[in-house]
Formats: structure tokens, sequence, C-alpha cells
């Protein structure tokens, strides 16, 4: 049986593609080199909320609300199309020509950098390139079309992938790598595993305005990337990082956030500790940690921000920046480690 095929109008860049009914908007795009704007592909972000101006759909989201579902908005990766549509999504330049890949790899090392997080870097093959851009994450492949999603935190230029991965108890893939799994043997260097990426849009614009970078725990890997990029193209833009945990042993990389202080131009950093203990003896920062960045800069209309982390610290950043400190939305970039999303990222 043939799979009706149909027609999608960006009616915004005057770009078109056709979509199979057995797909999703977002995966025709992709697939066919057209980079809409997206995050987790599973419903959980926002990022690739696009606006359907004609044509029938059908969409399995549930994150939109009634009003915004009556104005003609959608999930493009949870909607599949009925007929021929018109849309006005965000089409990003200058990343399609980035190809989306299945590579294996070989684990080259894992270090156990604090009690729960372990940097595993992975080698590529020799005569593979993987190209991406920084702030963008992989899926590993792993048993029975499981998944398990983490943002990438090395250079492009290495041949290699530094992933920064948080135990979580029962984690299909964190058990195995810390040692703990009842149900599969223990993660080692050496082990071949398999990945498909670069996938996202979470990354650096180009522009001249100052940027905020928002990391709570893991989520300081791309913002890694992101820095590391400035560092190598002598960005001189203004930058300051937040990062925080919930106790000083979340903010894992204070050495490389020295090296940024020593070595970038007009780079800062902050860190911010919610639930510090007596015996850490920490004298810096606490409470929330996007409250923060409210008190230091309670204007930011001139400014951009890349968040990166926990779902609670995203929506509630995003929600306070615009509303209260005249964050323009379309300046606020986020990669979260959201609801349906928190299987994916351990």
């Amino acid at each position: 049986m043939t799979t009706a095929t149909y027609q999608v109008n960006i009616i915004n860049s005057e770009k078109q593609f056709n979509v199979n009914a057995d797909e999703t908007v977002l995966d025709a795009a992709l697939r066919q080199g057209i980079m809409l704007a997206y995050g987790c592909k599973n419903g959980g972000c926002g990022t690739c909320k696009s606006k359907i101006h004609s044509g029938n759909y059908s969409t399995s989201d549930n994150l939109l609300n009634s009003c915004e579902k009556s104005q003609g908005l959608a999930l493009l990766c949870c909607t599949t199309a009925q007929s021929n549509l018109k849309i006005e999504a965000k089409v990003l330049e200058g990343i399609g020509d980035i190809n989306i890949k299945k590579m294996p790899c070989r684990i080259s090392s894992m270090q156990k950098i604090s009690d729960d997080i372990m940097l595993v870097k992975m080698q590529l093959p020799t005569n593979e390139k993987f190209a991406f851009m920084p702030g963008q994450y992989i899926d590993l492949l792993l048993k029975n079309n499981q998944r398990r999603s983490y943002s990438i935190a090395g250079n492009p230029l290495e041949n290699s992938v530094e992933l920064h991965i948080r135990h979580m108890k029962g984690g299909l893939f964190s058990d195995a790598l810390f040692g703990v799994s009842e149900n599969q043997p223990a993660l080692k260097v050496r082990d071949i595993l398999r990945f498909e990426g670069p996938l996202g849009t979470f990354f650096l614009r180009e522009g001249d305005k100052p940027i905020i970078l928002l990391a709570s725990g893991t989520g300081f890997a791309p913002i890694k990337s992101i820095i590391n990029q400035m560092l190598a193209t002598k960005n001189t833009r203004p930058a300051t990082l937040y990062w925080g945990g919930r106790r000083p042993k979340d903010i894992y990389a204070m050495q490389d956030c020295n090296d940024w202080i020593a070595n970038l131009p007009n780079f800062k950093f902050v860190s911010v500790v919610s639930d510090a203990l007596s015996e850490d003896n920490w004298q810096g920062r606490t409470g929330f940690l996007h409250h923060a960045v409210m008190n230091d800069i309670p204007d930011m209309k001139n400014y951009e921000v890349y968040a990166c982390g926990a779902p609670i610290m995203v929506e509630s950043a995003k929600k306070d920046f615009t509303t209260k400190c005249n964050l323009p939305e379309d300046n606020f970039f986020a990669d979260a480690f959201l609801s349906q999303s928190d299987l994916n990222k351990i």
C-alpha cells in the first residue's frame, strides 16, 4: 500500500518539502536538509512550536494549551500531515549542511569526576568525519530500539565525542556505565557503542549581543562546548556563565571555568548552590539559579540567553526573564532535559 505524500510550504522562508503521512513534519524537514528549530523531538520542550496556517493535520502533543491550539499552533515533532500544509516555522541557516548520521564509536576513557558523574570520551573511526555545532547532542543507540540522549561537551575539531553522564538509579544506560546494573555487564574502556547525531538546534547564534549562559548540573556539557568554541574563534562577546547545583560537588569542572576567566576576554563565571550542607562550607551564592541572574541583570532586553539543564530551571528562567526582565522570547535558546525525555537523558 502506497503511503500518501503531501507538500509543506514554509511561508516565511519560501522553502518547501514533502512529508509522508506516516512521518512527522519535523522528521520530513530534517530528512530533506531543512533545519527547523527543535530540541527533544518528543513533545517535551516546545522548541519546534510553529503556526499552521492552512491544511489538515493530526497532532499528539500535550504541551500546548487549548488556546494555543485554537490559534493553529502545533509541535511539529508530534504533527503528521493529512493534506498539503502552509506553516510558519523557524528555519535555521548554516546548519543544514551538517549531516545526521549513525556511527560506531569506541569508549576510549571513563573518568568519574564526582560521585555520580562520569566523563566519557568515545573515539570515532579514523575514516569517518563527525561534524557538529557546539551545543548539539547525540542519541546512543541501545538494544531493543532504545535510545539515550546526551549533549556533546567536546570540540568539533577532535576525532572524539565527550559526554558528561549523571548516574540515575535504575537508568538503562547509566547503571551499566557505573557498573551497578543487575541485567547487563558493566561498560568498560574499548567497548563499542553506536550513536546517531548530531541532533538539536541548541548552538550559539551569530551576533554581538552579550550572552547569559545558564546551566544546571550536567547541563554544563553543551555550554562547555559553546564556550570552548568562543575561545577557539577568539569570540569577544561579553558572556557570563551561571552554573547551579544542589551541592558544591555538582559544580564539577571549576578548573575549566577558571581557565576561561583567565583566557577568554569579557567572560565571567557565577556559581550558585541551592541545598548546601553545613559540612560543604559553601561561601558562594545560594538560592534559585535564575534568580541570581535576575538580581545581577534585571534588564535583559539587549541580551541572549542559552539555558540547559533541569526542566524546572529552564521553564522558570524563560517565564521570568521574558515577563519580568524584558528579554525578547526569540532571544531565549534552550536544551532542557525534559519530562518525557528524562528517560532519554539517563
